[in-house]
């Protein structure tokens, strides 16, 4: 299954997976209802998953699936370059992630590693999760749970609290505790510095 907001990206997904052997694309969404209902549906060998969508982001679209299917195969497949992303992406149970700017072999060998059972990683990803360990730079988002994590990716964007809490099927004064909590682990006091930080981290 392919799940991106842009059909041009999806038909030029599906033209390289469908000219390699046994691969059949059964579905296709842009958003991530809708992908999340596919999966229920047709139940995918792999789905192929933009992080940036219209309403939920992708990250909420693995965390649904994995609840509801624990051995589901994700592959992530975005533009962003960004380490966080991708170990977020992982925690949450992804089991690759290629960047955009991968060559489409690249993504075409990572399915076919994520059908195999494995774990994927676009060389610019592994290169840069790679230097972080051996520097033993601290990334400072790396104190918030996946929750706190996807609602921090959301305010960095502009949504407000009433709109995440539709998002995620949450309550405002739910997604109002997480705003407060957030601010005080990353050691920030306004939303400007949150945004600050988002651009930062190249997570918004």
């Amino acid at each position: 299954m392919l799940v991106d907001d842009h059909a041009i990206v999806r038909a030029g997904f599906r033209r390289l997976l469908e000219q390699q052997p046994d691969y059949h694309v059964v579905a296709e969404a842009a958003d991530a209802e809708r992908a999340y209902a596919l999966f229920v549906e047709h139940e995918p060998d792999i789905v192929v998953l933009d992080l940036s969508m219209p309403g939920a982001s992708g990250l909420e679209t693995i965390r649904r699936i994995i609840v509801r299917q624990p051995a589901a195969r994700i592959l992530v497949f975005s533009m962003h370059e960004d380490a966080s992303l991708a170990e977020r992406a992982i925690q949450l149970g992804a089991r690759g992630y290629v960047t955009k700017s991968s060559a489409p072999e690249t993504l075409a060998a990572a399915v076919a590693e994520v059908v195999a059972g494995g774990l994927a990683l676009s060389p610019d990803i592994a290169q840069t999760l790679a230097i972080l360990k051996v520097t033993g730079e601290v990334n400072p988002m790396n104190v918030l749970s996946a929750r706190e994590f996807e609602i921090f990716r959301l305010l960095a964007t502009g949504e407000s609290v009433v709109a995440i809490a539709s998002l995620l099927s949450l309550s405002s004064k739910t997604v109002a505790n997480y705003h407060s909590l957030i601010k005080q682990k990353l050691g920030i006091t306004t939303d400007v510095e949150l945004v600050l930080l988002a651009q930062r981290q190249k997570v918004s």
